[in-house]
């Protein structure tokens, strides 16, 4: 990777660590999403103690901030390789942001953003998959568990020099949610539409 990579993917981590679900609830009087809910800053969670339209805004900020460094980047003469790895580090800021103590969110809007340039017959293809999952199950970590393990597949058919790093991000997403799976595993994960429910 050249220096000029190297600081663009700097970049794009501290872009993807802007917390659009802790600032949007601040900015609209609502409870910290750290604190509340599922304890996960991402838009799921605030759709639980915020409504739709918080939820909205953090899901829109969240793909943003993982498409638009990437899209960018094919503009900045990135090699396919280095766009690859702006992706991830997009995904790295949102997971693991430096702004706040390195606790943030699950990454699949960000993920599903910064793959959303690289190739739109994925980013349709997993929307698409995720979406059957999630209408089929309730679960929303099922179906985007799922919907990682299978993305790198369709990278490599799709367009197979990005597999590597998307591979990486398809890991990273299984790992953020290993709390989900054990849930998942001992059946205690409730579906999304049980949650509302309860109120």
């Amino acid at each position: 990777m050249s220096l000029f990579a190297i600081l663009y993917m700097i970049f794009a981590y501290l872009l993807g660590s802007v917390s659009s679900a802790i600032l949007i609830c601040k900015m609209a009087g609502l409870p910290d999403p750290r604190q509340h809910g599922s304890h996960n800053p991402g838009a799921t969670n605030v759709l639980r103690i915020g409504g739709r339209w918080a939820a909205l805004g953090v899901l829109i900020f969240d793909i943003l901030k993982g498409m638009g460094p990437v899209w960018a980047g094919y503009y900045l003469g990135l090699t396919q390789f280095e766009l690859g790895m702006v992706a991830l580090g997009a995904c790295l800021g949102h997971i693991f942001p430096i702004f706040f103590q390195f606790r943030g969110g699950k990454g699949v809007a960000t993920a599903f953003g910064a793959i959303a340039p690289i190739s739109w017959a994925v980013a349709g293809t997993t929307f698409s998959i995720w979406l059957i999952l999630f209408l089929a199950s309730g679960y929303s970590s099922l179906s985007a568990v799922i919907t990682a393990l299978l993305a790198p597949f369709y990278v490599w058919w799709f367009k197979p020099e990005f597999t590597f790093p998307v591979a990486l991000v398809s890991c990273l997403l299984v790992y953020r949610h290993h709390d989900n799976i054990q849930r998942l595993w001992r059946g205690q994960e409730d579906k999304m539409w049980s949650k509302f429910k309860k109120k």
